[in-house]
């Protein structure tokens, strides 16, 4: 899908009611490497530990401070922006899937110009590489470890609480997406972290092994209870989408 268009019906206020700062930290990273080069030419997700000896890796990662929206884009903010129709803050609240990596990418860009702000990505040519200026001040996909480092929120455990007060689920969700923001935050205020949705990352997942798939977090409504944790890492082809898939926005400091 291509994303076109700009609006001037919303106001950067708007947006940044929806941001909560996130501290500085470090954070550690936990992945499975597979010896053998990926080679799907599909966009089906692959599940770590399914294919061949998975070898696990970890590394520590310094999290500067940041902004994390407090839920996912919704789908009325994503028409807002795609659409110039008005900003409603009494929105439905449903959040917007069916969205790949490279629409999330586009649609922050836009985000950003719409409020004034510097737009993050570089995109050169239809489908091409995807760069990111660091220097930007606009809004962005968070890091794979800002998400995971901003999804406990200080906690040590595979949760941040018990899965039924914080996340939809498979055995809670009746098969169905929900409104953002019905289940318990975590300790810095941000709601959906796990369940209801997949959010896209701004990382490749291995680029040596699976080449250009990006890494996706949180789980959603039609996952497993063993799926939705802080550290639980998938990931797919950048064109991919589907109905439990979305993202959540970022801004630097």
């Amino acid at each position: 899908m291509v994303l076109k268009g700009q609006t001037m019906n919303l106001r950067r206020d708007d947006i940044e009611k929806l941001m909560v700062s996130i501290p500085a930290g470090t954070e550690r990273i936990r992945a499975y490497r597979d010896g053998q080069k990926w080679l799907s030419l599909d966009s089906k997700m692959s599940i770590p530990g399914q294919k061949g000896n998975m070898e696990e890796t970890q590394r520590m990662v310094e999290v500067d401070t940041f902004y994390l929206a407090k839920h996912p884009v919704t789908r009325h903010l994503y028409d807002v922006i795609l659409s110039n129709k008005p900003y409603d803050e009494a929105d439905d609240g449903m959040p917007m899937v069916n969205v790949s990596w490279d629409d999330a990418i586009a649609f922050c860009n836009l985000l950003s110009e719409s409020c004034g702000l510097k737009a993050c990505y570089i995109v050169n040519g239809d489908g091409g590489e995807v760069m990111w200026d660091r220097s930007a001040n606009g809004y962005r996909l968070p890091t794979d470890a800002e998400w995971q480092y901003a999804c406990k929120a200080g906690s040590t455990g595979y949760r941040y609480g018990p899965i039924d007060d914080i996340a939809w689920h498979e055995d809670n969700s009746n098969a169905t997406v929900h409104p953002v923001g019905l289940k318990a935050p975590n300790n810095w205020g941000l709601y959906d972290m796990l369940g209801n949705i997949w959010e896209w990352c701004w990382d490749l997942y291995d680029e040596q092994t699976y080449g250009s798939y990006r890494v996706f977090r949180g789980g959603s409504w039609a996952e497993t209870t063993r799926v939705c944790g802080a550290t639980c890492r998938r990931r797919s082809h950048p064109d991919f989408a589907i109905d439990d898939l979305g993202f959540r926005i970022a801004r630097s400091h």
